[in-house]
């Protein structure tokens, strides 16, 4: 059994396809693989070129592995169906073409669901027609990356989307198929709506197909919650921290993944804000160094 650690362009803050403040896409792969990382995700599909022929050699003569790739889009908005659909397909397909086995959805943020993050007794919660129209557009999605394109589906819990929560994250678990729908826990988000990861992990382990790894600062978050601070604004304020750094309890994640057998990739996400002075490439080095120093050695037996 190998765990293995990879990285994702958010952790250089890149959150859309393109920002004057973002670093160029080479940049990321050669500061990824600097930082001690074999494998990265695609990242918002745009960012890198979807064209296999740029991309594939820019990944090979890195020695880079792309593991797969996040559609975050507003799958609450039926308004935007068609927008999802085509993030959903350009996805799948760069994924596929480099065979990268992982895609997650995620509902994106909602003006909605912005002040409440991670104040669940607070949260507006849909209709019951609603509900239904939103989980059958995460299910087709989910059905078209599974059996067209061949790759893990899984569904990732954010703040501030319609999924932050694990009450309405089990519902969605309950009824969709886990033939086609996997969960990707992010630790850090897990966190940040009020939860234990590790509890979590107790209950879904079976289910949990892809990780992503993010530490989440006590004090950052109790702050931005009762602020009720939006989300980006609140990456600026440094609510993710360093790995080990925060209230996550990564020893215990790594427990439960080997008493489950985990194979795979697990992805270092540090969602920061690209307009602010930092080093991402100091914090990723840092990142691997801990999971280094708890067993994420990249042979993990």
């Amino acid at each position: 059994m190998t765990i293995r650690i990879g990285n994702a362009p958010c952790s250089w803050g890149i959150e859309f396809p393109s920002d004057p403040a973002y670093p160029s896409w080479q940049s990321v792969l050669d500061q990824c693989v600097a930082a001690g990382f074999d494998g990265i995700e695609l990242g918002p599909i745009g960012y890198m070129p979807e064209d296999p022929a740029i991309l594939a050699p820019a990944l090979a003569e890195r020695g880079l592995e792309l593991i797969g790739g996040v559609v975050f889009r507003p799958f609450h908005d039926p308004d935007q169906w068609q927008d999802v659909l085509d993030a959903s397909r350009r996805t799948c397909a760069a994924l596929a073409a480099h065979g990268a086995p992982h895609l997650v959805l995620i509902d994106s943020m909602s003006p909605r669901r912005a002040a409440t993050a991670g104040r669940a007794a607070e949260a507006e919660q849909m209709e019951a027609a609603e509900w239904r129209a939103f989980r059958d557009r995460i299910a087709t999605i989910a059905r078209m990356g599974h059996e067209e394109y061949g790759l893990t589906v899984a569904i990732h819990a954010h703040a501030a989307g319609f999924l932050d929560f694990e009450p309405e994250l089990e519902r969605l678990l309950d009824e969709v198929d886990d033939t086609i729908l996997k969960i990707c826990l992010d630790t850090g988000h897990h966190s940040y709506a009020g939860y234990d990861p590790v509890a979590f992990m107790d209950r879904h382990i079976e289910r949990i197909s892809y990780m992503h790894f993010k530490d989440i600062d006590p004090e950052v978050k109790a702050d931005v919650v009762a602020n009720r601070t939006g989300f980006y604004k609140a990456c600026g304020q440094g609510i993710f921290c360093n790995l080990g750094q925060g209230d996550v309890d990564f020893p215990a994640v790594r427990q439960h993944l080997l008493d489950a057998g985990f194979s795979g990739w697990c992805t270092v996400e540090q969602d920061c804000d690209p307009s602010l002075p930092g080093t991402p490439l100091e914090d990723a080095r840092a990142n691997r160094a801990y999971l280094a120093s708890i067993g994420f050695d990249g042979a993990t037996a």
